[in-house]
């Protein structure tokens, strides 16, 4: 539900630009021009299938999602699920058609609203629903689909997406689902955008007796399946002996990749957190394989601490009344919300800490509640949740330990295309650098500012300001500029929209005492002027704001010592040129 009207201006602004410049900023598009620097494609073509799953048409800016009930019955020995989910939306406009998501692999059953029959077609992923009675503008409806088949098996979990059929160590069927890129829809009917989530959501999920089922939100009830009785509810889609129901409900809105099941034979481990904030009590549980019982049992004392720094610096955890979770799985890891994916076999860093635990926890606060309304801007969610890695780094071992832990991270910097990709076409842009990349430019925004308390409370208020909402990269950038008192648009557009490492040319000459020293940017716009730091060895440094004009400045010669240019607190080069 949140944020479909603040994404329908901004779609509706770039649709009709095929090309990457369609999606750049104006100042940013002024740097390429400037420069003559050529602006890469992602992709040399976008499919009809593309568009209509990342575009927010006509048919789907239509209504408002508002809730979700889906069912869903599992059944292992065919690797197949049945199930239904009945959407319930607002009317954003009059309408008599409007567009669902679900994959082409998987049987639509029927469609029904008030238990009558909808008329409706097909194309790839998307179903298009007709409606005999126009859906009239602010009104709430609701339909329900109900679908079976074979869900795609995920290749390379949770990156190529899909269902993963294992078993653990027992022989007992182990079972997950990531989607994240590819789609909710690969699983369960919806509307498969980021940019609409519905205010709260309801989970069923039936599977075999001697297995558990979790999901996101809390656990309302259990319920072992038995033979169809007029006085119960009818919730299943066949009442099936052997199986037993797990319903769960999510409090909160609710990104459609988020939505999770995790069938295991799992032990649970309830403990609890006392917000030094808040002084109340988040509710903490665990889903571990049986034979990682004791073991998760140590491993997972990290999460206190580790909410404690967070809630510091981002406020109190989001989904509060819904918990926190960690749920064992058999791939790496995954951001689901108040349910996180854990796969990372109990192994801590170099650094003392479960990466798998700190990165996708932290995606709570940037990707599950403050949410990117495209793909194309995934780097909100990666390059803040890999920040807060440095952070919690820096809250527990100290700022210098954070800077290594950087350097470490600046190796996979690729820097092949933008960050920010195409919009409206369901856009899968370079993986590693909104997280890595992402990270440095946060790093060298931070030191840009050269105000901690600043840099903190920008980042606390970005989390609690626009918490549970969606935000484009503009209103980022935006908030940034405002809280800070700096203009970091420029900044932000040149790390974000193009692929040019600033970098220093610089020339050294020695005058008695002092040595001079010319500087410029080799590879910036005319009027960029991006403040940097640089130094005689550790002795003492100076701030300094090149341009692509030389300029000069003394320093005073300190035997045995060098001039430095600070690549460690900045994303530049810099290279000693004689010219």
């Amino acid at each position: 539900m949140r944020g479909i009207h603040q994404v329908l201006h901004s779609t509706n602004k770039l649709f009709f630009f095929p090309k990457r410049v369609a999606q750049i900023g104006f100042s940013a598009l002024a740097i390429l021009l400037a420069l003559g620097t050529f602006v890469p494609q992602a992709k040399a073509q976008f499919t009809r299938q593309d568009s209509l799953r990342g575009t927010l048409s006509s048919l789907r800016s239509c209504y408002d999602v508002t809730f979700y009930d889906l069912f869903v019955k599992v059944i292992p020995n065919e690797q197949r699920i049945e199930g239904h989910n009945t959407i319930r939306y607002k009317a954003v406009n009059s309408f008599n058609r409007l567009q669902v998501d679900l994959f082409a692999n998987m049987d639509v059953l029927s469609i029904s609203q008030q238990g009558k029959p909808l008329s409706y077609s097909r194309e790839g992923n998307a179903i298009f629903v007709n409606f005999p009675k126009t859906q009239e503008k602010g009104k709430v409806y609701a339909i329900r689909i109900d679908y079976s088949g074979k869900p795609r098996v995920a290749v390379n979990p949770p990156w190529d997406g899909g269902f993963s059929w294992k078993k653990d160590a027992n022989n007992k069927d182990w079972i997950a689902v990531s989607c994240e890129g590819i789609g909710a829809s690969l699983w369960w009917p919806n509307k498969d955008h980021l940019s609409d989530e519905p205010d709260s959501m309801r989970i069923i999920t039936s599977v075999p007796d001697g297995l558990m089922s979790v999901s996101n939100g809390n656990l309302r009830s259990t319920l072992q399946a038995k033979p169809y009785n007029k006085k119960r509810r009818k919730v299943a889609l066949k009442n099936t002996p052997g199986f037993t129901e797990y319903e769960w409900f999510v409090s909160y809105p609710i990104n459609s990749y988020n939505v999770t099941l995790n069938i295991a034979d799992y032990a649970h481990i309830q403990d609890v957190y006392l917000s030094k904030e808040t002084k109340k009590r988040l509710a903490l549980d665990y889903y571990v394989l049986r034979n990682n019982l004791e073991k998760a049992k140590v491993h997972f004392q990290q999460v206190k601490p580790m909410l404690a720094i967070y809630e510091k610096h981002f406020g109190p955890y989001p989904f509060w009344n819904d918990g926190y979770a960690l749920v064992e799985t058999p791939y790496w890891g995954m951001e689901h919300q108040s349910a996180v994916a854990y796969g990372n076999n109990y192994k801590n860093n170099n650094y003392g800490f479960d990466f798998i635990i700190i990165h996708e926890s932290g995606h709570e606060y940037f990707g599950n509640s403050l949410s990117c309304n495209d793909h194309a801007e995934m780097w909100i969610h990666e390059s803040f949740t890999t920040y807060m890695e440095t952070m919690y780094v820096e809250a527990l071992q100290g700022y210098k330990k954070s800077v290594d832990y950087l350097i470490e991270q600046k190796k996979r910097i690729q820097n092949k295309v933008p960050m920010i990709g195409p919009m409206g076409v369901n856009y899968e842009g370079p993986d590693s650098d909104i997280y890595f990349k992402g990270t440095w430019m946060l790093h060298t925004i931070r030191n840009i500012i050269n105000d901690d308390a600043k840099w903190f409370d920008a980042m606390k208020g970005l989390t609690t300001t626009f918490a549970r909402q969606n935000v484009t990269s503009e209103q980022v950038i935006n908030y940034f500029s405002a809280k800070t008192g700096i203009n970091l648009n420029p900044y932000f557009d040149l790390y974000l929209h193009t692929t040019i490492i600033p970098t220093l040319a610089y020339k050294i000459h020695e005058t008695g005492e002092q040595i001079a020293v010319q500087y410029r940017w080799t590879n910036t716009p005319p009027d960029f002027a991006m403040p940097i730091t640089v130094s005689m060895g550790n002795e003492y440094s100076k701030r300094i704001t090149p341009s692509s004009e030389w300029q000069e400045i003394t320093m005073n010669k300190i035997d045995n010592q060098t001039f430095k240019v600070d690549i460690d607190s900045f994303l530049i080069k810099a290279f000693e040129t004689k010219e």
